[in-house]
């Protein structure tokens, strides 16, 4: 058998597999794909998930909402695993030294020396 005939012969068997495979693909009814909403679970009894969403739909009021910030340092202390309260007690002092140094600091031009 010459080999140009034979390479030939062996392309059309390739061809002729690949349009079969093809067709089969084809024929088959898709997978049913499942629900594709994400399930967020809460534990029982925590309010600490409603509390958080409460807050994210108020938008920049809960900056200021001493419940919200509570809220997002118990969630800190959960995630970190920090198991000492105490650890977030100043980010809930509203008399925290650094708030207080930005709110009176002085106006743009003053601190650049200008004259």
């Amino acid at each position: 058998m010459d080999s140009k005939l034979l390479a030939r012969v062996g392309a059309a068997v390739f061809v002729g597999l690949a349009f079969a495979m093809t067709l089969v693909q084809m024929r088959e009814e898709p997978n049913p794909q499942p629900d594709s909403s994400p399930i967020a679970w809460v534990p029982d009894g925590d309010p600490l998930p409603l509390q958080i969403k409460a807050c994210a739909e108020m938008g920049e009021l809960a900056l200021s909402s001493p419940d919200c910030r509570a809220a997002w340092a118990e969630k800190r202390r959960r995630f970190l695993g920090v198991d000492h309260p105490e650890a977030y007690s100043e980010l809930a002092d509203p008399a925290h030294p650094l708030i207080a140094d930005i709110s009176t600091s002085t106006p743009f031009g003053e601190q650049r020396g200008e004259d």
